[in-house]
This record gives C-alpha cells, structure tokens and sequence, in this order.
C-alpha cells in the first residue's frame, strides 16, 4: 500500500512554493507516495485526513494558522503523522502562532545580507544515517538566523556572521540549519535552505531534503506497529 503524503504550498511567492512542491511531489511519488497537493489552508480544518496521513509537508510563508487547525495538525503528528519542510515554508510560515513554532522547533528571526550571501553548510552529526557520506559544503543564499528549541537534534549548522550588522557585536555562533525533533509519536524534520528552488541543485543540498522527507515518513509507521497512541500526551493543563 502506498504511503500518504500532502504537500501544502502558497503564502509568499518569493520562495517559489509551487517550483519547491513540483520537486518535491515528483521525488515522493518516485518513492511510491500517494501525493496530494492542495494550496489552501481550508483543507487543514479536516482533521481525519490529517489523521490518514504519513507526511504532511508544509511549503507556506508568512500564512495565519487558526487555532482550531493548528490543534488538528498538532494532534496528527503526535500520532506519528511526518512533517518536513525547510526554509521559510516551514519556520517562517505562521508567525504568529506559537504552537507551531514549539512543534516545529525553530521561527526564522533574520537574514543579514538578503539573498546571494555566501556561506558554509558544516555537517555536525556525520554517523547519523540523515547526513552520513555527506561533507560540508559551499552555498550562496539566505543565510537563516534561527531561533531554536535547545530539544532538537542538530544535523548541520552554519556559522554567524557572515554579513557585518548589529549582531556583529556578539562572538561567533553556530546556528542549526538542519535539525530532527519529536513531537509526541511524530517525526519532525527541518531544513533552513530553500529559499529558491535551484538551491536543491546543490546535491548535498537535495539529498538532505530527500533523507529528511523519508525519515519524518517512517513515524506513522513504527507508531502503528507498536500500537502507540498520542492519548499518553493530552492534558487538561493549559499550554498556551
């Protein structure tokens, strides 16, 4: 049977959503997905089809996620339903709406420089099997200056600065640029490049995304197996 993915794309045009989610549904459906492609947020009031999914793939910036939605999606993927996406489709798609930033694991803040800025992708974690064989490499984009939950699994990161400006003032950092979490029985899977669609011509660049899109796949699946419910983490308590 063939697993289940949506690919949710729209917001701002400058990150070419419909180039990225042309890229990304024909690498899915070569690995056997049955893909829905939908460019509107109304299809996120439907929460059994969230529920039926195993990757949902948000390709959607600077949108307004309803509570009501947000409540279906983090549900879904507690349940072990995927999600993977990169750039600002992921972590700079609802700004406003905290929840989905805790359960992504990161918003995008800033990009000194704009565009065209060159810079290191530095591989951080080589033995895992998302980045194994896979070396440093060159790119000249956005450079995402992140803020990120200290939870997440750091796969590659990226040194700051590279563009001089007020956060010049401060030491160097190592911001993530590629990170796994959980959230509840789900996969959780990020990637900061993408700010065009070329970019994943950069063949680091692209294997990465295929890598993550993958893994984030797999939760529904051991999730099933195992007989795990997201029931364990619900509460009453209030959260946000």
């Amino acid at each position: 049977m063939k697993r289940k993915a949506l690919i949710l794309w729209g917001g701002w045009d400058g990150h070419e959503p419909e180039l990225v989610s042309r890229r990304f549904r024909k690498f899915l459906e070569e690995e056997n997905f049955s893909v829905d492609v939908e460019t509107s947020l109304d299809v996120l009031a439907d929460r059994q089809r969230l529920f039926d999914l195993d990757l949902f793939v948000p390709i959607w910036t600077m949108g307004d996620l309803q509570k009501g939605d947000a409540d279906h999606l983090l549900e879904a993927i507690g349940a072990g339903v995927g999600i993977a996406g990169c750039h600002g489709g992921m972590c700079d798609a609802f700004r406003t709406n905290v929840a989905w930033q805790f359960m992504t694991g990161g918003n995008w803040v800033s990009h000194p420089g704009g565009d065209g800025v060159p810079y290191t992708v530095n591989i951080l974690n080589a033995s895992s099997p998302l980045t194994a064989g896979i070396s440093d490499f060159r790119v000249e984009s956005e450079q995402y200056y992140l803020h990120v939950d200290p939870a997440v699994e750091v796969l590659a990161t990226t040194r700051f600065p590279a563009v001089h400006w007020y956060h010049s003032s401060n030491r160097q950092v190592d911001i993530p640029v590629v990170w796994t979490k959980r959230w509840g029985h789900g996969r959780v899977y990020y990637n900061s490049l993408g700010h065009h669609d070329d970019i994943f011509d950069i063949p680091e660049a692209w294997e990465l995304m295929k890598r993550g899109l993958l893994w984030a796949a797999e939760g529904r699946k051991l999730a099933a197996e195992e007989g795990l419910s997201a029931e364990e983490f619900k509460s009453e308590r209030k959260m946000f």
